[in-house]
């Protein structure tokens, strides 16, 4: 999760936390003829909150170490048991996440009251758990070259890919008004989240200003490298500094960070046209914008909306993503082929930009391998395995809480 790979930034507001003087070894949880003790729940609790993990800690760390005894149990019943390298590259390819040696993470962890002994039992009934699932599934997984040839074509391999739910505020800046736009946009960094979606809907130029600035669910992988990593910098909950994309202020809400199985494919090119409409936001000129998305289908209806004019109003191109100006960027990210924004302006705000996304290329290239593919579909299934197994296992347990 992104949430984890943000655990070193944690662990400097986090401070130095002491182990409790006199930690629980009763009994919490038992799982079939497993133990699960209160000092297990406390850790667990610990290193979830250390992950900034959403939702109910509590309740998930109970749940998460009931699976982990299933889990290690299930390993027992077929003879496996995770040799010292394999935990040890489990703790080196876990601390990675967060930029760091497994040496210097569990030091981390440490600081925070966690102890060695609880991250290491934490990534041995995960190695455990892979093993098991290959063992019992693998044999079962047969992949044809015409899977692997769909998969290409539907856009590569098929794997875990991070999608964000963000809202947004974009303030013009006004010539004569900077001053007081950059003041509004520093005061909106220290307002919470529904303080955030009053100052959308009072002061932002986007249209997702009536809806408090929310906008749907994007891939970061459709975002320019310059948002991608303002939005990746924050954990749910922040407000980002204001980013200046071409005459406007933009600031960003992080709401929520969610890992899908199947990913959306990377983007060779983007193609996209822009139809520039004079008078920025005024009254005429989104009624121009209103009237001109009427009359067009797709970007090559655009052509005939600009007959006659300078060929100035209209630029049309195809790019890469890294090429895109940002505030175009973030546009499009958030549009399907034949859909449209005037969220942008251009020349101080005195010109309306009427953006429409064409359509986006995929990279199938020498970047995804058949090999590549064939094991991504491989994990894929074996994670379907592994679900509907923990989930049979769970309904034959005896579980007792105390």
């Amino acid at each position: 999760m992104i949430s984890r790979l943000c655990l070193c930034l944690t662990l400097l507001v986090t401070g130095t936390a002491q182990f409790a003087a006199a930690q629980s070894f009763s009994p919490a949880i038992k799982v079939n003829d497993k133990v699960v003790t209160e000092f297990e729940l406390d850790q667990r609790t610990r290193m979830l909150r250390l992950f900034r993990t959403p939702g109910d800690i509590d309740a998930l760390a109970a749940d998460q170490l009931i699976d982990d005894r299933l889990r290690m149990q299930a390993a027992e019943e077929i003879g496996i048991s995770p040799s010292e390298d394999q935990i040890m590259a489990g703790m080196e390819e876990f601390a990675g996440r967060a930029n760091l040696s497994a040496e210097q993470f569990v030091a981390a962890l440490q600081q925070a009251g966690v102890a060695p002994e609880s991250f290491r039992d934490f990534v041995r009934a995960g190695v455990a758990w892979r093993e098991t699932i290959r063992a019992r599934f693998g044999p079962r997984i047969q992949i044809s070259e015409q899977q692997i040839d769909r998969a290409l074509a539907s856009g590569g391999a098929s794997g875990a890919s991070v999608q964000v739910l963000m809202s947004e505020i974009f303030l013009p800046l006004t010539p004569g008004a900077e001053d007081e736009t950059r003041a509004l946009a520093q005061r909106i960094r220290g307002m919470s989240a529904e303080a955030f979606a009053r100052a959308a809907r009072e002061h932002s130029s986007a249209p997702s200003a009536g809806a408090g600035g929310r906008v749907n669910w994007v891939p970061v992988s459709n975002l320019s490298p310059q948002l991608r990593s303002v939005i990746l910098g924050l954990r749910p909950g922040q407000i980002s500094e204001p980013v200046e994309l071409d005459g406007q202020l933009a600031l960003f809400l992080l709401r929520a960070v969610e890992e899908t199985e199947n990913r959306a494919p990377s983007y060779a090119a983007v193609e996209y046209a822009a139809y520039y409409i004079a008078g920025g936001r005024s009254a005429q000129a989104l009624e121009r914008a209103a009237r001109v998305r009427a009359q067009v289908d797709t970007c090559d209806d655009l052509y005939g909306v600009a007959q006659g004019q300078p060929d100035s109003v209209l630029e049309r191109g195809t790019r890469a993503p890294g090429e895109i100006p940002e505030d175009i960027a973030a546009e499009l990210a958030q549009l399907d082929p034949g859909e449209v924004s005037t969220a942008l302006t251009r020349s101080n705000g005195q010109t309306l930009v009427f953006l429409m996304l064409c359509g986006r290329s995929f990279d199938v290239s020498g970047a995804v391998s058949r090999e590549g593919v064939a094991l991504d579909i491989q994990n894929q299934r074996l994670a379907s395995f592994a679900q509907g197994y923990l989930q049979q296992l769970r309904s034959e347990a005896r579980i007792v809480r105390y």
